[in-house]
């Protein structure tokens, strides 16, 4: 049996070409897994468009009051009270960050619409309300009609109904 890498003080390394085993709650990741998980923790530190970053998650824990959570996992907060203050309100979304993902009874209540919590005065879902489709806009997903540049940029020919405009006429 081979020594144990550096970075792998208590795996097991069986011969060459076969997988490393890591015990996961000492050394979450081998090998490549050092390169992704460094690269999280700086996309955690500088990015804010796909979650929420070290910073707000550090300014939500010590100036914040977890108020709840909606069905999506977005987490609501307020301000903790201060003297001479308004209070703030704000959201961890759970995934990136998309204005759409904010359910309409948590939505008046960020913009203080009402101060009650929402989960408390909820009416009952309608039959006809549909559940969250999110917002498609840049994905693959997105809606794409005929003739469009991302489906081939070529449209059907136009029927008899039609009639181009010309100067002369």
């Amino acid at each position: 049996m081979a020594p144990p890498s550096r970075f792998c003080r208590f795996a097991r390394l069986e011969t060459p070409g076969e997988r490393v085993l890591v015990h996961k709650t000492i050394f979450p990741f081998a090998r490549t897994g050092i390169k992704r998980a460094s690269m999280g923790l700086l996309a955690k530190i500088f990015t804010w468009w796909d979650g929420a970053t070290v910073g707000t998650h550090l300014f939500s824990a010590l100036n914040g009051e977890k108020v709840g959570e909606d069905h999506q996992g977005n987490r609501y907060f307020r301000s903790k009270p201060k003297k001479g203050q308004k209070e703030r309100r704000w959201v961890l979304y759970n995934g990136a960050n998309d204005a759409s993902r904010v359910p309409s009874e948590w939505h008046g209540w960020l913009h203080n619409s009402y101060d009650a919590i929402p989960e408390s005065h909820l009416p009952p879902p309608r039959i006809w309300e549909k559940d969250y489709v999110p917002n498609l806009t840049g994905t693959t997903g997105a809606y794409r009609p005929a003739g469009s540049l991302e489906r081939g940029g070529v449209r059907a020919a136009a029927t008899g109904d039609y009639e181009a405009w010309t100067p002369e006429a």
